[in-house]
């Protein structure tokens, strides 16, 4: 409301001292009156039907409102001169048929501008309604370029977003299935075993241990989902210290050492001098370094090697495990951080794991503030992520 008052008090003083240098003060004086009435009543009138626009109903009424205002003011306007001031009555009455032509076609033009925003909104307004309908196939297009457009994109990338969800729950609820029926069937048929009489105890005691890699194997992957669940929903804060990645990488490689050598493969860090301390929580930050190194050594044929690397990187410090295996196909590169993603051609499942490592570890280090990613590599996999600095 003031920026309006400002705007109506400049423009009556300019027009003022325009009719004041061409007629003189008194003129000017009254046009500057005239004008700063005027224009208040039409932008007080304008102000409160915008706070009730509800009651004029569409955008057409809207703009057609708008553009009586405009006039309106003009036939007030025209009127008020030739009653108070030097303006004679013919010119007055022209001034009014003017605006009255004048606000004939305006009224049309904003009509007609209203029609193509109208349906703009219209095609948007559909389009939502049907996305939120259930339909994906939706397409939403507009006729301008403009505001509507945007607005129309943003649908559109909506409707992406949530196709794209669909298809990872799908996914998701797919792999947990499939990783969840192959050791409860194998429980249930041991248990109908355990069950039958004629089973003495040792064989018992045999299915009872076959019993507990598949129990382990269920609680492991309920934890993980859990976790990752967790995570990405933002429900763990974690105490964060000054870690130095030296001794923590060391350790690591040394825990995964025996590992290795039973496949043959050549585990080592190669530290950088001088790197930072990070700011991470190590317990943490272990366990990713723990799922990478694996995941290398599984992927690394015997002879090959992993090098866990850690350096200075932009404002914090970057550590990297890469291996010198087969590597990683250029259309897996963006999935290999999903859930249950494995990767290779095994439509099976038969590989080793949940596929929940590479997701947990990416959880873990976006909830410390960096990121992680696949760097290109011209041999096997590089896999690097970032931590802050510690202060």
């Amino acid at each position: 409301m003031r920026s309006s008052a400002v705007l109506v008090l400049v423009a009556a003083a300019l027009c003022g001292v325009a009719i004041g240098l061409g007629y003189g003060t008194r003129p000017g004086v009254l046009t500057a009156l005239l004008f700063a009435g005027v224009g208040a009543l039409a932008l007080a009138a304008a102000h409160v039907v915008a706070a009730h626009r509800r009651r004029l109903g569409g955008l057409r009424r809207q703009f057609s409102f708008a553009v009586a205002v405009a006039s309106g003011q003009v036939l007030i306007a025209a009127g008020a001169a030739a009653v108070f001031m030097f303006v004679s009555h013919h010119d007055a009455a022209m001034v009014a048929v003017l605006a009255l032509f004048v606000t004939a076609i305006a009224v049309r033009a904003a009509q007609l501008m209203a029609g193509g925003v109208m349906r703009d909104v219209e095609a948007v307004r559909d389009g939502i309604e049907a996305v939120g309908a259930g339909r994906r196939d939706v397409d939403v297009r507009t006729e301008g370029d403009d505001e509507l457009a945007q607005l129309a994109e943003a649908a559109n990338r909506m409707r992406d977003e949530l196709r794209a969800g669909e298809d990872a729950r799908r996914d998701l609820v797919a792999a947990v299935s499939h990783d969840l029926r192959t050791p409860i069937t194998s429980l249930s048929l041991l248990v109908d075993a355990m069950n039958d009489d004629i089973v003495d105890d040792e064989t018992r005691r045999t299915y009872l241990a076959r019993m507990s890699p598949h129990v382990h194997a269920l609680s492991s992957l309920i934890d993980d989902l859990f976790e990752l669940s967790r995570l990405e929903a933002g429900d763990i804060r974690w105490e964060m210290e000054r870690v130095r990645l030296d001794a923590l990488v060391g350790e690591t490689v040394g825990a995964m050492r025996v590992h290795a050598e039973a496949k043959g493969v050549e585990v080592r860090s190669d530290i950088c001098d001088g790197v930072a301390l990070a700011r991470a929580n190590p317990e943490k930050l272990q366990r990713v370094l723990f799922n990478l190194i694996q995941n290398a050594i599984r992927h690394t044929p015997p002879d090959g090697s992993v090098v866990v690397r850690a350096e200075p990187g932009g404002e914090g410090v970057e550590v990297e495990v890469a291996d010198t295996g087969d590597g990683i196909a250029p259309t897996e590169r963006d999935r290999v951080f999903e859930p249950f993603f494995r990767g290779g051609a095994e439509t099976a499942r038969t590989r080793n794991g949940a596929g929940l490592g590479l997701a947990i570890s990416r959880a873990i280090i976006e909830a410390h503030g960096g990121r992680i990613w696949l760097p290109e590599s011209t041999q096997g996999t590089r896999v690097r992520f970032s931590l802050p600095k510690a202060a």
